[in-house]
């Protein structure tokens, strides 16, 4: 179920910071502009001229080898999931990326300095609401080549929990979970990217991590390494001394948490899941994730998004007890029989509605609007949904019953099938911006047998009633 929730959110400022490429070895510039609402996550790549952006779109990635890299139309950015990490954990909607190179700088390996560079810029809210897809049924994907596997469940907020198992001595099986995204700053963020040292070896003699030191990767020992290869690493980060920690590790760093590796995989999961585009609330359970799972897993998660927007479907059980009767409605709406148009109300918060009507054979519009074919009017299939909105509306207030709801306008208004005597129209209305001074702007489907029938965009004032 796809639900608008809160507010969507940008930075206040712009902010810059500077670092070297991993792969390249190059110095890079990255800065976070802010961005307009429904504009999400744009990499934009200002060393390129003409067209130089790219959406963060699961569609795009490339390559998930070391990392996982994106293109489009020749614009290309490598490793991106750890900007996009700091981006979702900090729970930021819109963003420009803006870069001048192939790839953001690693700094340390984690997106710990992504997260002090959007703090420093702020964070503000915008004037529409935040899609978020609401997990109902379990959802999973597994690369039985790996054994990876990645299931998301039904929760009541945005978590993640990995499960990471290299078949090393040294590393062991590893476990972190995140039970909520305000914790990522504190439990996540400073979590370092890792490598083996035989991976480091391969890396290194294919010309790759030019810009790779010990401040911005955990070197895991899974093997005694020769001198031979201790000289190589000593030239590759210039170093004049290097030694194996008895924990396994690479001299030089330390450690920041006993279970570091797996919080970064959990990093990357937040990362990569970025590129799907919709905010989820659901749990995400990662058995052995690598960006090519989670990529692969964010593929087929946004398109049951994609079919879920297009229908929207409210699951009601339309023989349950309803929120309000139409006794409870009438207390609200000013409207009465022939005209009140609204008989259940079923789901009602800040920020939806969703309502149901039985269309019979008695109504008195079908007498006149053909008779020998009866039909119900398009324009009062549109006050029908309007009177759902206004209980919305209406249920900002204290005392509805003093307050009446006034049209301003239609927008974007749809009709796809009849609705017809014997039909049950159900109404679906989800606020497109915040109410703000008595003015709500909806957009609203009226569903019969799992098809819509009517859809578009609505806007009405509360206002008081004279006395």
């Amino acid at each position: 179920m796809i639900l608008k929730t809160v507010p969507q959110k940008t930075i206040a400022k712009p902010v810059d910071l500077e670092g070297v490429g991993l792969h390249t070895g190059s110095e890079v510039k990255l800065s976070f502009l802010p961005a307009p609402v429904d504009t999400g996550f744009v990499f934009i790549r200002n060393d390129i001229e003409g067209k130089n952006e790219i959406g963060a779109d699961v569609n795009y990635v490339v390559t998930t080898e070391r990392g996982t890299n994106i293109e489009k139309d020749g614009i290309k950015i490598q490793t991106s999931e750890h900007v996009l990490a700091a981006l979702v954990g900090l729970d930021i909607d819109n963003c420009f990326i803006q870069i001048n190179g192939p790839e953001p700088p690693i700094m340390d390996g984690s997106s710990k300095f992504f997260v002090e560079a959007l703090e420093l810029a702020g964070i503000k809210e915008q004037g529409s609401l935040r899609e978020e897809f609401v997990v109902n049924e379990l959802i999973s994907y597994r690369d039985d080549s790996t054994g990876s596997e990645i299931t998301l469940i039904p929760s009541d907020e945005y978590q993640v929990t990995t499960m990471v198992d290299f078949g090393t001595k040294i590393l062991g099986t590893q476990n972190a979970s995140l039970s909520k995204l305000s914790n990522f700053k504190e439990e996540i963020s400073s979590a370092r990217t890792f490598s083996f040292l035989h991976e480091l070896e391969g890396l290194l003699d294919n010309g790759l991590i030019k810009g790779g030191d010990l401040n911005n990767a955990i070197v895991y020992v899974d093997t005694p390494p020769s001198k031979l290869s201790m000289d190589k690493l000593k030239k590759a980060f210039k170093k004049d001394k290097l030694s194996v920690k008895p924990n396994g590790i690479l001299d030089n760093l330390t450690l920041h948490y006993s279970n570091e590796a797996a919080r970064h995989k959990l990093l990357d999961v937040i990362g990569d899941l970025a590129l799907v585009g919709t905010r989820i609330k659901g749990k995400v359970i990662a058995n052995k994730p690598g960006h090519k799972t989670n990529t692969s897993f964010g593929k087929k998660l946004q398109e049951i998004i994609k079919l879920e927007k297009r229908s929207n479907i409210p699951t009601i059980d339309i023989k349950r007890k309803p929120l309000l009767d139409t006794v409870a409605i009438m207390k609200i709406l000013p409207h009465r029989p022939p005209f009140l148009l609204v008989d259940k109300i079923f789901e009602l918060s800040e920020n939806h509605v969703i309502a149901l009507k039985n269309v019979t054979m008695n109504e008195p519009f079908f007498e006149g609007h053909f008779p020998g074919v009866p039909v119900m009017p398009g324009v009062l299939q549109i006050e029908a949904m309007a009177q759902a909105g206004g209980v919305l509306l209406l249920n900002t207030v204290p005392d509805p019953e003093n307050y009446i709801t006034l049209f301003m306008k239609m927008d974007k208004i749809k009709f796809k099938i009849p609705v017809l005597p014997g039909d049950t129209m159900l109404f679906k209305l989800d606020l497109i911006s915040p109410i703000r001074r008595g003015i709500c702007h909806m957009k609203g489907y009226i569903y019969v047998n799992d098809n819509i029938t009517t859809q578009g965009e609505l806007m009405a004032q509360i206002k008081r009633k004279e006395r």
